[in-house]
Formats: C-alpha cells, sequence, structure tokens
C-alpha cells in the first residue's frame, strides 16, 4: 500500500514539474489548428519548425517592412482594416496595452495588417496611427498586395486557424486573432484580442521569450 501511495506521488510529482516547465517555456505552432509542440534544441523536429516567410510590404509613414525588420525581434501579428466598426475597434483598442507594456522597446513590434489594403493606403494608415496615438516605430500598419496579405495570414500564420487554411484568396479575412512569434520567426502563440484577459497572457508571453532570448 505504501509502495503504491509513492508511486501515486512520484507520478504527481513528475506531472506537476512537467506543466512547470511547460509553463516557463512557450510551445511552438506548427499546424494551423494550433495544436502546440513543445521542443528544445537537439530534439527531433526543432529544426523543422514552422517558421514565417519572408515578405513585402509598406508602413503607414511609406517605409519598406520584411522579414529583415523583424529578424531577431518578437512581434505580434493581427489583421484589420481601417473603416471596421465592430470587431476591430476592440482588438486595436487592446493592443495599446501592448504597445503601452513595451513602449520605447523597439525590440517588440506590433504588425496589423490591412486586409483592404487598396483602401487603407499609406496616407490612410498614417491618419489612422494619428488617431490612435500609435507609435510609429514599434506599431506598424501595413499594406501592400492583397493576395500576398491573404495568403500569409492564411497560410503562415494561420490566423484563419484550420478552418480559414484553404480558403480562396477572394474570400474576405476577419479575424480577432492576433499571432506572436519569436525572434527567429516562429509562431509562439495565438490569442483571441478582443478579450483583455487574453491581451494580459499575450504580454506575459512577450515577457517570457523575452527571457527565452536573453
Amino acid at each position: 500500500m505504501k509502495s503504491a501511495k509513492l508511486l501515486g506521488f512520484v507520478l504527481f510529482l513528475m506531472a506537476f514539474i512537467g506543466c512547470s516547465q511547460q509553463q516557463d517555456n512557450l510551445p511552438f505552432y506548427n499546424t494551423p489548428d494550433f495544436t502546440p509542440v513543445w521542443l528544445q534544441p537537439g530534439d527531433e523536429g526543432y529544426d523543422k519548425i514552422h517558421t514565417i516567410p519572408a515578405f513585402n510590404f509598406t508602413d503607414q509613414l511609406g517605409e519598406p517592412v520584411t522579414n529583415t525588420t523583424t529578424a531577431g525581434k518578437i512581434y505580434v501579428a493581427n489583421f484589420f482594416f481601417a473603416s471596421c466598426k465592430n470587431v476591430c475597434p476592440a482588438m486595436m483598442d487592446n493592443l495599446e496595452k501592448v504597445q503601452s507594456a513595451f513602449k520605447n522597446n523597439e525590440n517588440v513590434l506590433i504588425l496589423s495588417h490591412s486586409v483592404t489594403p487598396l483602401k487603407d493606403n499609406v496616407p490612410a494608415l498614417k491618419k489612422y496611427a494619428n488617431d490612435r496615438h500609435i507609435d510609429n516605430k514599434t506599431w506598424l500598419l501595413l499594406t501592400g498586395d492583397r493576395d500576398a496579405t491573404y495568403a500569409l495570414a492564411r497560410r503562415a500564420y494561420f490566423a484563419d486557424e484550420a478552418g480559414g487554411y484553404g480558403k480562396k484568396p477572394d474570400e474576405f479575412l476577419h479575424t480577432e486573432n492576433v499571432v506572436l512569434i519569436d525572434t527567429k520567426g516562429r509562431i509562439r502563440g495565438v490569442y483571441n484580442a478582443s478579450l483583455a484577459v487574453e491581451i494580459d497572457m499575450l504580454v506575459q508571453d512577450i515577457k517570457l521569450l523575452q527571457k527565452e532570448s536573453a
């Protein structure tokens, strides 16, 4: 009986330690169903972790933004449009908390891609940024090729989750999901940006990534 109790305690302790380790280390996400995978350097599959491919857009100041811009930096990616009156305002309001939490830290970026890039040109995005007091150095509002934006959203960031992975480019993209990307361009978290509690989680996870990359 004592042996059984001891074995149960050991198994509980191992499970507790495993959970603690997972809490201290964010998982990776390789598939659009966002199944978490915990991997360490040297583990099988570590060298095949999904990464965000090269991209090329223009920000609210008319400056090019590419994967070189984000190299070595932690960033949050989301998708919006300036004239949106339902999901987007709450999402962008909550992302202001991320901007405030990492104020003046140019190693933490927010990339907000317009899903109506023809309408949201550089002047429109600049006005939107001014109206919302967005920091142009750390929060980049992006416009560019529509098909490239939608392909990146659905097939690289999995922003539409599993249901959107195979959608056609002409099917409108509208999601409150934001995706956390690490310094090597890998997905480390997904959050519903319309919920303040999930933004709080996002801020804490960014801090975990900062420790990981330090």
